[in-house]
């Protein structure tokens, strides 16, 4: 598919869904994994013990960074057999606008993603794209990451 194609073909979807991802259990050995990567141990996500005695959560909680990191995954990205934008030889994060977290993860909690195109503008040769990205909790009112992601594709 050439560039003007898919970009028109983006642009008839803004403002709608364009993602609802299957649900993912969160556990503490991914927490844990998350933790040791990134050197973030802090007790609030990798102790459950203290964190059922002193967190306002009752449980351990996933990391806000972590939540984020799953974006990808979450969104389908990474699954090259399924190609989400067909043609594009390469799809590159180009970071963030917004990003907040509402609320927590508690480990053992699942949660899923819920993606909405907000904007596909032709930059630079490239299809830039905003996604909000949202992290549904199950069972949770409010959301525990909200975040503009962009990214450009390539053609």
């Amino acid at each position: 598919m050439a560039l003007a194609d898919a970009l028109g073909d983006l642009q008839s979807q803004v403002g709608t869904e364009t993602h609802v991802s299957d649900w993912l259990e969160m556990t503490q050995e991914m927490v844990n994994d998350f933790g040791k990567a990134t050197r973030d141990m802090q007790w609030i996500h990798v102790d459950p013990e203290r964190a059922a005695a002193e967190s306002p959560y009752g449980s351990t909680i996933a990391h806000g960074f972590f939540t984020l990191s799953l974006y990808p995954h979450l969104r389908g990205l990474v699954d090259e057999s399924t190609p989400l934008f067909p043609g594009a030889k390469n799809v590159i994060n180009y970071g963030l606008n917004k990003l907040r977290y509402p609320g927590p993860v508690p480990v053992g909690s699942r949660i899923r993603a819920r993606c909405e195109l907000l904007s596909a503008e032709e930059v630079k040769g490239s299809i830039e794209l905003i996604e909000k990205y949202s992290v549904e909790v199950e069972g949770q009112e409010r959301p525990a990451c909200i975040a503009e992601c962009i990214m450009r594709l390539y053609y």
